[in-house]
């Protein structure tokens, strides 16, 4: 099935892509949007314009629009024009478990009227273990905006095996869901198994709005070969 995703480079649509690959689909191409202001319904703020990069050491196609709307009916038109415009495909398929519904609806009834079939790649998922599995496995995740409480001090830190049950524990004492959904956090993976290569963040800064919400700005990256990537 030739099919495209919703790429942010956050840690569900990068799994999104390792499904649509397990599944031997024909991913046309990654579609991403950089909004240009905080508030967008439907996509990541932060981080975004560096898929790009992730784009190109998957050696995919990878389309890149911006966002001035913040409105999820003006959203999804955008990404409908491009995906009608583009090579028709048979699915666009989202990351998350589902539980991401102003997204998943807004696109369905842009799309699902021209029979491009709109779903989540990990619907009923525990994520979890989904998230476990992951770290396990090698992804790198890099937690780069935050909208909630007990978020703060994660802001530009990347989840590993020593540090996640104490993220697990934050998400219980502060309300947030631990994979995000709903819009608590945002993230961009650097590296993982469907890599060939890995994002090196040479600079970058946290932007805090208040205690509860803020994001991070990379100032200077690299792509790299594994074996030479800095060890932090």
């Amino acid at each position: 099935m030739d099919v495209a995703i919703m790429y942010s480079g956050g840690k569900d649509s990068t799994l999104a892509i390792e499904y649509a690959l397990n599944k031997g689909y024909n991913i046309k191409y990654l579609l991403s949007v950089k909004p240009n202001r905080t508030d967008c319904y439907l996509f990541h703020f932060a981080t975004v314009e560096h898929t790009k990069e992730l784009a190109d050491i998957l050696g995919l196609k990878h389309i890149l629009i911006n966002c001035d709307a913040a409105d999820p009916v003006k959203e999804a038109e955008l990404v409908k024009n491009v995906v009608l415009k583009e090579d028709k495909v048979g699915a666009l398929i989202l990351g998350g478990i589902g539980l991401q519904l102003t997204q998943l609806g807004s696109l369905q009834r842009a799309l699902m009227p021209y029979n491009i079939e709109v779903y989540a790649a990990h619907a009923g998922f525990d994520h979890d273990k989904m998230m476990l599995d992951m770290i396990n496995r090698g992804y790198e995740i890099m937690i780069t905006q935050i909208a909630s409480d007990g978020l703060k001090n994660w802001l530009g830190k990347s989840l590993t095996l020593y540090n996640f049950d104490e993220f697990v524990k934050d998400s219980i004492k502060y309300g947030f869901h631990v994979g995000g959904e709903g819009g608590y956090y945002d993230s961009l993976v650097v590296d993982g198994p469907i890599f060939d290569r890995k994002l090196e963040i040479l600079e970058c800064k946290n932007v805090l709005e208040s205690d509860y919400n803020g994001y991070v700005l990379v100032n200077n990256l690299k792509v790299v070969n594994k074996s030479l990537a800095k060890v932090q």
